[in-house]
C-alpha cells in the first residue's frame, strides 16, 4: 500500500497550526494518484504487477527505511525492458515523493513532475489518463506552492481544474476543492473554506472507498468543522466533528491501519476541546484533550498534533492557575521540540512561558520569553505575509478570464478558416472584412485590460518586496538587541551561580538561609540555560565585525575569563593555570567576541575534564601575533569525531564529565570569530593526555 500522509487544520488562538502543511498536500496527491479516484482506464496485467512493486517500496518507505525503499524500486525497475505509460508514471510518483518529502529537495521532486506531466504529450493520452493527468497538475502547483510561487501554482491548479471540468470528473474536482479551501483558511476566510470543504466532501464520495479516499474524506469533515469553529459557529462545527468521528467509527473496521485511524480519532477530539473551551466547559475541555494527548503521543502515531494538544491544555492550567501543573507541561514540550519542528508552536510555548513567570513574579525571564515569541511571531507573519495579502479570488478570476481569452484565440484561428472558405465563395468577402475589423478592436481592448493587469501586479510585487525587507531588517535588529542583552546577563550569572554554590556549603547558615542560597542558585542556573539557548538559537550566523574591533590588551582580557571562570572549575576541584606574556599587548579585535571564544575553550576544558585534574591557559608572544594555548587532561577527542568538531550543527556532541549538556554549536562560532579576525584556530588531541586548542591571532601592523 503506498505511503500515506494526511492533512488537519489545526489552530489554537491566533496561531495557525496546518498538520502537515499545505504545502504538503503534495505527499496525499502522490498516493492518490497510484491509487486513482475511481475512474482509471483498465491496466494491462504487466502494469498491474508493476504497481505492486510500487505498493511494496512505499511500504518499506513508511516503515522509514526510505533508501532502501529506493533501492527496491529502482532494482525492480531495471527488470522491466519496455515501461509503458502508467509503469513510468508510477516510477516518477514514487521518486517526487522520496525527494520532495524525504529528502526536501524540491528541485529534483519538480523534475519528476515535469517528467509525468511529459508523459501526456498526445490529445489521445490526455483523454485516455485524465485522472492522472489531472493529478499531475496539482502536484507540480503544490511545489510551486511550497517555494512560495504563488502565482505559478494557482496556475497549475486552476489548469488540473480545467481538465477535471472537462472530463466531468468529480474525484479529480475533490482535489481542487479541497486546495482552495486550504489556501482560504490560511487567508482566513473561515466561511469560503467551508464551503470548498464541503463541496470537496461532495465530491469526494465519486471517488473509489480506499484507505486513502477514507482519510481525505474524515480531514474534510473535520475541517469543515474546523472553519466554522473559526466563525463562532458552533452548534454548525460541533455537527461536522460528530460526523467525522461517526464516518471514521462506521467505516474503520474496512482497513487495518489502527494506529493510523486512533490518530485521526485524537485530532477530532483536540478539536472539538476547542468548542468547550470557548463555552468555559473547562472540564469536558481539559477531559477531550487529554483524550487526544494520550491517543497521539504515541510513538507512530501524529506526535505533531499532541504536542498542539498539550499547549492547549497548558493554556486551560494557565486560565485556572495550575502553576505546577502548567511548568510541568510545559517543560515536556520543551523537550519535544528537539524531534518535533514546529514555529507556531514554540511561539505559544514562550508565550506560555512568559505568562507563567508574570505569575511567579519575575518580569526579566518573562520578558526574555515574550521577546522570543515576538521574534518568532514576526518570522512566522513575515512567511504567511504574501499569502495572506494575495487575492486568490481575484487571481483565479483572472486565471478564467484568460483561459476565455485563449478559448477566444482558438476561435479566431477557427473564425479565421471559415473567412478563407468564405473568400472561395466571394459573397461572404464583405462579412469578412467586418468580422476581421471587430476580432481586431476586442483584441486592442483586451490587451489594453492584460497590460493594466499586469501593471497592477507588478505595483503589488514592489510594495510587498519593500515590506518584506523592513520586516527582515526589523528581525535582525531585535535578534541583534536579544545577543547584545543574553551576553551581559550571562557573566554576572555565572558569579551568582558559582558564589551561591560556595555560599551553600557553609554550615553556619540556617536551613531557611541555605533554602534561599539554592533557590538563588538554581534560578541563576536555569537562567544560565535559557541565555545559552537564546544565544544558540540567535546567533546563528555571524555578522561582518570589522565596526566591533578596538585595541584590546590580551593579557587583561584573558585574565578576566579566567577570574570569572575559576568558580566554575572549583565546582569540579579544578584549577586554572594561567601563564600570561610578561609585557602589555594590544590586539585591534573585537573584544565581545574574542571573550567569547576564550571563554568557550576554557568552558568545555571545564566540561570534559575529571574532578582535581588542572587546566592550562597560557599566551605567547611572537613576531606579528599571539598564541593562545587552553590545555586540559580531560576525555579527550575521538579520531572518528576530530573532523567533525567545527562542524555547525555536529553530531559529535558528547556529555561533560559531570553529565553536563553539549549544544555542538560552540566551536563552530569560535572558528567563524577566529577566520573573521584573520587568524585560526586549531586543536591536538589523545583520548589518553587530553585535549589543547591554539588561538593564533595576528597583530595590527
Amino acid at each position: 500500500m503506498p505511503s500515506i500522509m494526511f492533512l488537519y487544520i489545526n489552530r489554537f488562538n491566533s496561531s495557525i497550526y496546518i498538520k502537515a502543511g499545505l504545502l504538503n498536500t503534495i505527499i496525499f496527491s502522490l498516493i492518490f494518484i497510484v491509487f486513482g479516484c475511481g475512474k482509471a482506464a483498465n491496466q494491462t496485467t504487466q502494469t498491474d504487477d508493476y504497481s505492486n512493486i510500487v505498493d511494496t517500496a512505499n511500504r518499506i518507505l513508511d516503515a522509514k527505511q526510505a533508501q532502501k525503499a529506493v533501492n527496491y524500486l529502482d532494482s525492480a525497475t531495471a527488470k522491466y525492458k519496455n515501461l509503458d505509460l502508467l509503469q513510468r508514471f508510477y516510477y516518477y510518483n514514487f521518486n517526487c515523493t522520496f525527494y520532495y518529502h524525504k529528502q526536501n529537495n524540491k528541485e529534483k521532486a519538480m523534475l519528476y513532475a515535469d517528467s509525468m506531466l511529459n508523459l501526456f504529450d498526445t490529445p489521445e493520452k490526455k483523454l485516455k489518463y485524465t485522472a492522472k493527468y489531472g493529478q499531475a497538475y496539482f502536484l507540480k502547483g503544490d511545489i510551486l506552492f511550497d517555494e512560495n510561487k504563488y502565482d505559478e501554482a494557482y496556475q497549475y491548479y486552476y489548469q488540473g481544474k480545467i481538465i477535471a471540468s472537462n472530463s466531468l470528473d468529480d474525484c479529480i474536482l475533490s482535489d481542487y476543492s479541497y486546495r482552495m479551501g486550504m489556501i482560504m483558511y490560511k487567508q482566513e476566510h473561515y466561511k469560503v473554506a467551508a464551503g470548498y470543504f464541503k463541496t470537496s466532501t461532495a465530491q469526494a464520495n465519486t471517488c473509489d472507498l480506499n484507505i486513502t479516499s477514507f482519510y481525505r474524506r474524515q480531514e474534510l469533515l473535520n475541517n469543515t468543522g474546523l472553519s466554522y469553529s473559526k466563525i463562532g459557529m458552533t452548534d454548525s462545527a460541533l455537527l461536522f466533528y460528530a460526523k467525522a468521528l461517526d464516518y471514521i467509527n462506521s467505516s474503520s473496521t474496512q482497513f487495518r491501519e489502527k494506529d493510523l485511524i486512533d490518530a485521526a480519532r485524537g485530532v477530532v477530539y483536540g478539536n472539538e476541546a476547542n468548542i468547550y473551551i470557548k463555552d468555559s466547559n473547562i472540564k469536558l475541555a481539559e477531559n477531550l484533550l487529554k483524550k487526544s494527548i494520550s491517543i497521539n503521543l504515541r510513538k507512530g502515531y501524529d506526535n505533531n498534533d499532541a504536542q498542539l494538544s498539550e499547549l492547549k491544555l497548558a493554556h486551560l492550567y494557565s486560565q485556572e492557575n495550575k502553576s505546577d501543573s502548567l511548568a510541568a507541561l510545559l517543560q515536556t514540550v520543551r523537550m519535544q521540540f528537539d524531534t518535533i519542528k514546529n514555529l507556531d508552536a514554540e511561539a505559544d510555548w514562550n508565550q506560555l512561558m512568559a505568562n507563567y513567570y508574570v505569575t511567579k513574579g519575575q518580569p526579566q525571564l518573562a520578558y526574555n520569553y515574550l521577546a522570543r515569541y515576538d521574534s518568532i511571531k514576526d518570522s512566522i507573519n513575515s512567511r504567511e505575509k504574501q499569502l495572506k495579502e494575495a487575492d486568490i479570488t481575484e487571481q483565479m478570476s483572472r486565471l478564467s478570464k484568460n483561459y476565455e481569452l485563449e478559448g477566444l484565440r482558438k476561435n479566431n484561428q477557427l473564425q479565421y478558416i471559415y473567412l478563407k472558405i468564405a473568400i472561395v465563395f466571394g459573397l461572404m468577402l464583405l462579412l469578412i472584412i467586418f468580422l476581421i475589423y471587430r476580432n481586431w478592436e476586442k483584441s486592442k481592448k483586451n490587451i489594453k485590460a492584460l497590460g493594466n493587469l499586469n501593471n497592477q501586479v507588478n505595483d503589488r510585487n514592489n510594495h510587498l518586496e519593500t515590506a518584506l525587507n523592513e520586516l527582515n531588517q526589523s528581525s535582525r535588529e531585535k535578534d541583534r538587541i536579544l545577543r547584545t542583552v543574553a551576553h551581559d546577563l550571562r557573566n554576572p550569572l555565572g558569579g551568582i551561580a558559582a558564589l551561591t554554590g560556595l555560599m551553600a556549603e557553609e554550615i553556619e547558615y540556617t536551613a531557611e538561609q541555605k533554602e534561599h542560597i539554592n533557590l538563588i542558585r538554581e534560578t541563576s542556573n536555569n537562567s544560565l540555560e535559557l541565555i545559552n539557548e537564546i544565544l544558540e538559537a540567535t546567533d546563528n550566523t555571524l555578522i561582518k565585525i570589522n565596526k566591533e574591533k578596538e585595541p584590546v590588551e590580551i593579557n587583561t582580557l584573558v585574565n578576566h575569563s579566567v577570574e570569572l571562570l575559576r568558580f566554575k572549575a572549583a565546582e569540579k576541584q579544578q584549577h586554572i593555570q594561567l601563564e600570561m606574556i610578561g609585557t602589555q599587548v594590544e590586539l585591534f579585535i573585537s573584544r565581545e567576541k574574542i571573550w567569547r571564544v576564550i571563554s568557550n575553550l576554557i568552558s568545555n576544558a571545564i566540561k570534559f575534564s575529571a574532578n582535581n585534574t588542572n587546566i592550562l591557559v597560557k599566551l605567547s608572544n611572537y613576531s606579528n601575533h599571539v598564541t593562545i594555548t587552553v590545555k586540559d587532561n580531560g576525555i579527550g577527542i575521538p579520531e572518528e569525531m576530530k573532523s567533525k568538531v567545527f562542524n555547525m550543527f555536529t553530531d559529535a556532541k558528547r556529555p561533560g564529565t559531570a553529565g553536563e549538556k553539549s549544544f555542538g554549536l560552540g566551536l563552530s562560532i569560535c572558528q567563524q570569530i577566529i577566520e573573521n579576525h584573520g587568524g585560526k584556530i586549531w586543536f591536538e588531541s589523545d583520548i589518553k593526555t587530553g585535549t589543547t586548542f591554539y588561538v593564533r591571532l595576528n597583530k595590527r601592523l
